[in-house]
């Protein structure tokens, strides 16, 4: 054998690999929150209210979540490469539809394009990170998977906002999708999804006899044989559900509205919290290697976004020192979520490790998928008849009774990771 077949790739060509695969969920994470920043702008061109709003938004989520089992499934037997580059493509396409359309139904449609596509980025990530690391640093690398997305979410507050001041955001989003395609072709031509494919020995786990082998069907029947994977699908979707639905969605009206923010200030501050989740996940991630234990730091997350969600939703009028405070805690304890993903990987044998992610960001994306309409109809349904330049505002009880959906499942979500089964960092055989 020569020199580099006996070798693990270097750490910079491993980091290149993952790296196109980020830029793309990067780009995936900035669509999955831009309306937040546009909520005005969408309800005037498109005639509609909260609850059409909402549902504009969850397009985004309903494909990504339907995609999620099949994603896993995919990732599994034919590589993360074709995945990546065939999502990038469809959500660059998915893009100039939204930024093109004329009415409502084109909107969604584009939207739906852009979620089902980008679903592929994550556990396609994951993958890449299987085979192109060690297993000490998988966690590692999916914390910063998530500080990668956040970023994507950083782009989609002020710089957007400000861009949608100057330009509006048709022009934007139109150049946001070209953007998209051109990654489409990066990862197609320099992506590999092994580094045998650059004459370096894999960090992938050898499979078991039968396992690849065995139908897409009878894989998904399998994982769920494991009681984590099914607390695991549920948890992190309260997690995710509210710092989405909140800075994805409602929070820019609701800071303006009761806190008098200026729209760039409440899109900073949103920001500022998707920030502080980036920062959480790679600094759980790593801690959790570290100790080798996932159970007891994500109990304690989950705690303390409950407690900083809780007054954030029923403590009216809040001093902006502690109002920030609690916003950017619950953005850091949020973080834990990572763990997830590691979490089941270990929970299952090594061969469906795929599918399972993909069942697991499932759940994370039913959080969002389902609170975000769900907040817009109980603000629609207690609107007091208010207006501004042709956009409904809403009262501070539409809102608690709007965000109180996301504490409650943030709650069943503090619960249930009670009787998850500590895996102690290591892989199921």
């Amino acid at each position: 054998m020569s020199k580099l077949q006996t070798s693990y790739p270097p750490t910079r060509l491993s980091w290149f690999m993952w790296g196109l695969g980020a830029v793309f969920y990067l780009i995936g994470f900035y669509q999955r929150v831009a309306p937040a920043v546009m909520t005005s702008e969408l309800m005037h061109d498109f005639a509609i209210g909260a609850a059409g709003l909402g549902n504009l938004s969850a397009f985004y989520f309903y494909s990504y979540v339907a995609m999620q089992a099949p994603t896993g499934i995919l990732a599994d037997r034919l590589g993360p490469r074709r995945l990546l580059a065939a999502g990038a493509l469809v959500a660059g396409i998915g893009g100039l539809i939204f930024g093109l359309a004329p009415t409502m139904f084109w909107a969604c449609v584009g939207r739906l394009l852009i979620g089902g596509s980008v679903a592929v980025a994550f556990v396609g990530m994951l993958k890449l990170a299987g085979n192109w690391f060690a297993p000490r640093q998988f966690a590692l690398a999916t914390g910063m998977a998530l500080f990668c997305g956040i970023i994507g979410a950083v782009f989609a507050g002020v710089p957007l906002r400000l861009v949608v001041n100057l330009a509006g955001w048709r022009p934007i989003m139109l150049v946001s999708a070209l953007v998209t395609l051109a990654i489409a072709l990066a990862i197609w031509f320099f992506v590999r999804d092994d580094p045998g494919e650059k004459g370096y020995l894999s960090y992938a786990l050898p499979t078991v006899e039968g396992g690849p082998k065995s139908s897409a069907l009878q894989g998904v029947k399998e994982i769920f044989r494991y009681r984590n994977t099914w607390l695991l699908c549920l948890i992190p979707g309260g997690v995710v559900g509210c710092i989405l639905t909140f800075s994805g969605l409602w929070g820019v009206p609701f800071l303006v509205t009761h806190y008098h923010f200026a729209p760039a200030q409440a899109a900073a501050l949103n920001s500022a919290l998707l920030v502080a989740w980036a920062l959480g996940g790679p600094l759980v991630g790593g801690l959790s290697d570290r100790i080798g234990l996932r159970k007891p730091l994500y109990i304690a997350g989950n705690i303390t976004l409950v407690g900083a969600w809780a007054v954030i939703i029923f403590v009216p009028a809040l001093p902006l020192v502690l109002l920030v405070g609690l916003l950017l805690l619950a953005g850091l304890a949020s973080g834990g979520m990572i763990i997830s993903f590691a979490f089941v990987k270990e929970s299952v044998p090594a061969h469906l490790g795929g599918t399972a992610s993909g069942i697991v960001n499932m759940g994370v994306m039913s959080g969002p998928m389902i609170l975000q309409p769900a907040v817009g109809l109980i603000l629609d349904s207690n609107w007091q008849g208010e207006l501004f330049e042709g956009a409904k505002v809403y009262g501070l009880d539409a809102f608690r009774s709007g965000f109180s959906l996301m504490l409650i499942w943030a709650i069943v979500s503090a619960v249930l990771i009670l009787f998850t089964k500590e895996t102690y960092c290591k892989q199921a055989i």
